[in-house]
């Protein structure tokens, strides 16, 4: 048998690596395109509960394609399930929510499951070859007691990923337990984290991040870790697709409480996704159909084992998750203190406060740094140069409630420096405590003293920026307001 020349060996290899990423990205593409076909419907924001998937298991209760069973309870007693689909003999276990605020993979599972119950989609080839090359084991919400609470930990208070080895809560006992009882090839941990990572010391936000978990402080690379670096490897090609320069990567420090490294030192091949931030998507639905494509593309390797064809290597070629972007940034800002003036930048962050029995959430946003920022950047960044930066005032007028503060002609108010006004009383507010407005103001309630002072670290982000005089900028409770381009309908205003 002749054997071929050696540059006609490594042509021949490069050409079949090169058709099966082609291939690969063709079907991402394809899922990409199909997900709003697939998209749960009744899952549109991220504070749902328990009590909104139960109905989308249980509706799958008498489809032979699925074996769904009650695997345990949760702390506070509710039912923990997991849903089987697929005969194959790769086993591939697929767990979602043990942070009962990490909800985005969540919505993403229910997706794929209508997915998988389509046909004559041009799917079908691949559904046939997925079930019966794999079997897919989902707990679409482990965490449900936090996720009642939209918090990170379960109702003891702890965090559910740091209880691997002490297994303290009843639910990383019944992770514990799945994972000897299925012995899976494969899983999938599957996270949010916050928008304000970026991948690497750069101004993109980390949107999906990946860490191929280590089972000891040696960071060693065993068969079992190779493949979950392969598999991120060739998930993040296809996500630089959709997102470029937005893919992240964890350090891979060893945590010996965490579950990712223990089920890594177990015989599963693990990946950690974490959901982070994408401009302009608050619910995460462009995340939710980032997350869509990337599973059922990375299951699509697992059944046909082509990641084995990835280099690991590549994995280390992803940025870091690095802590350098801010919600919004202002830079250059004149600060006038003391009688004297100087340049500063200002580093906010828009935190979410839950209401609404953790249903509903608004914006909280404070200063949380100042001076120089050079090295950070923001989501969104004001150029204020040649602009001075002052405490606005407040309005003369009290007034008994915030209907009627609603009803003011909010642009007018800016455009004369006045940011805050007082309400007389308003008992309806006060019960609250901390709460919001639509209107682009900061209501101060009675007894409320006013900011004094230059505004600076700690504060609430509300002040104006002026410019020869004429107010260019107003911030209100951390939202910026361009007075030469209004629109009242993108209050984000706060009452405290």
């Amino acid at each position: 048998m002749r054997r071929l020349k050696p540059q006609l060996f490594f042509l021949l290899i490069t050409l079949i690596t090169v058709d099966s990423l082609a291939q690969s990205e063709d079907l991402a593409r394809r899922l990409f395109n199909v997900h709003e076909t697939y998209r749960e419907a009744s899952l549109t924001q991220r504070r749902f509960k328990q009590k909104d998937i139960l109905p989308l298991i249980s509706k799958r209760q008498g489809n032979a394609a699925y074996h769904i069973e009650k695997v345990g309870e949760s702390f506070e007693g509710r039912p923990i399930q997991m849903i089987k689909v697929g005969n194959g003999k790769k086993k591939v276990l697929l767990w979602s929510q043990m942070h009962g605020d990490e909800p985005t993979a969540t919505m993403a599972s229910f997706d794929m499951f209508n997915f998988l119950e389509g046909k004559n989609d041009g799917f079908d080839s691949f559904r046939k070859n997925l079930l019966e090359n794999t079997t897919l084991y989902f707990v679409p919400m482990l965490n449900p007691d936090g996720a009642e609470r939209y918090q990170r930990r379960t109702a003891q208070g702890i965090d559910m990923n740091r209880d691997a080895a002490a297994r303290q809560t009843p639910e990383a006992a019944i992770l514990k337990g799945l994972v000897d009882r299925l012995k899976p090839d494969y899983g999938f941990n599957l996270h949010d984290q916050l928008p304000r990572y970026s991948a690497g010391r750069s101004p993109k936000v980390a949107t999906i991040s990946f860490l191929a978990t280590s089972y000891d402080y040696e960071l060693s690379i065993n068969a079992v870790r190779e493949r979950s670096m392969q598999l991120i490897v060739g998930m993040n090609k296809i996500l630089q697709k959709y997102i470029p320069g937005q893919v992240a990567r964890y350090a891979d420090d060893h945590e010996p409480r965490g579950f990712g490294d223990n089920v890594q030192k177990w015989g599963t091949t693990l990946v950690l996704i974490e959901s982070g931030g994408f401009v302009g998507d608050p619910e995460k639905q462009y995340i939710r159909q980032l997350n869509f494509m990337a599973i059922l593309s990375a299951l699509d390797k697992i059944a046909d084992n082509s990641l084995t064809k990835e280099n690991r290597e590549e994995y280390y070629n992803i940025p870091e998750n690095g802590r350098w972007i801010y919600d919004l940034v202002v830079r250059n800002a004149t600060v006038k203190q003391s009688g004297k003036s100087f340049t500063a930048d200002l580093g906010i962050n828009r935190s979410e406060i839950n209401y609404a029995n953790a249903s509903k959430f608004f914006y909280y946003s404070k200063i949380e740094d100042f001076g120089d920022l050079h090295p950070q950047y923001g989501s969104q960044e004001i150029d204020a140069t040649g602009l001075t930066i002052e405490k606005g005032k407040v309005y003369p007028t009290s007034y008994r409630n915030v209907s009627e503060i609603s009803k003011l002609n909010a642009l007018s108010l800016l455009k004369e420096g006045y940011t805050y006004v007082r309400l007389t009383a308003d008992s309806n507010t006060r019960a609250l405590g901390l709460y919001f407005t639509t209107t682009p103001l900061h209501i101060l309630r009675t007894g409320q003293a006013a900011p004094s002072g230059t505004p600076g670290l700690g504060n609430t982000a509300t002040f104006i920026l002026k410019k020869a005089g004429k107010v260019k900028y107003a911030v209100i409770n951390g939202f910026v307001h361009d007075l030469d381009d209004f629109e009242a309908e993108k209050g984000q205003g706060i009452i405290e």
